[in-house]
């Protein structure tokens, strides 16, 4: 008998502008439907102009069977400060929230507490600062936000923008610990884990790669990066 898993994926759309300097949104949904996940954590959704409208259409998305969780953005984004979650049908949306998030740049993340094949899971969606004592403050104030709410097992997804080992980050974050992903920036030819998976500890992963076929490797300046993710104790 097969194992229940769950799997997700983060991507950074870079506002649906790919490589070749065009805005496709159908290529943009295109990469993520390859991948086959239950649920995906996108990062820069929106356009960069105010009122800051979705890059990634709202019709588009639901019109391939997608649900948008809802995050209580305004002006049409997709999401909250860029960040969004899309789930398929078989995974129930039980509760939805937003942190915002100190830095010198606008910043915030969101999660979803989700039904799933592996039972009840709390997501958190995130885009940290380009600066590591920013990154650092970021992780501490979503750890802090989540302790005032009912214990769910977590999944940490995003783009961390860390090129370091993560060490730092790692320690930071308590209550899950990273996976080791594979490279997926930038999306030519990959050197840096900037998008990454951390784990609470009932939690663990079977697999995890990139998705690189096209036209994942022209779509965006990242790849999108996936793992399946059971749960290792009962």
């Amino acid at each position: 008998m097969s194992i229940p898993r769950l799997r997700i994926a983060t991507y950074n759309l870079q506002k649906c502008i790919g490589l070749d300097l065009r805005r496709r949104p159908d290529r943009t949904l295109q990469v993520i439907e390859a991948i086959q996940a239950h649920v995906v954590v996108l990062q820069e959704v929106d356009k960069r102009l105010p009122p800051r409208p979705a890059a990634l259409p709202h019709g588009m998305v639901e019109d391939h069977g997608w649900r948008i969780l809802p995050f209580g953005a305004p002006g049409g984004s997709l999401g909250w400060h860029g960040n969004a979650m899309l789930a398929s049908p078989d995974v129930e949306v039980c509760d939805t929230g937003h942190i915002n998030l100190p830095g010198l740049e606008p910043r915030g993340a969101i999660y979803a507490d989700l039904q799933t094949p592996i039972g009840e899971i709390r997501i958190v969606g995130l885009h940290l600062g380009l600066l590591r004592h920013y990154r650092l403050l970021q992780i501490a104030a979503i750890v802090r936000h989540l302790r005032q709410l009912p214990y769910m097992s977590t999944v940490f997804a995003g783009d961390f923008n860390e090129w370091g080992t993560g060490r730092d980050l790692d320690a930071t974050a308590k209550g899950v610990s990273f996976i080791q992903s594979p490279p997926s920036f930038p999306a030519l030819s990959p050197v840096a884990r900037l998008d990454r998976f951390a784990l609470s500890s009932e939690l663990s992963h079977l697999d995890t790669d990139i998705h690189s076929a096209q036209p994942a490797r022209i779509a965006s300046d990242h790849l999108p990066v996936w793992a399946d993710i059971i749960r290792s104790k009962v």
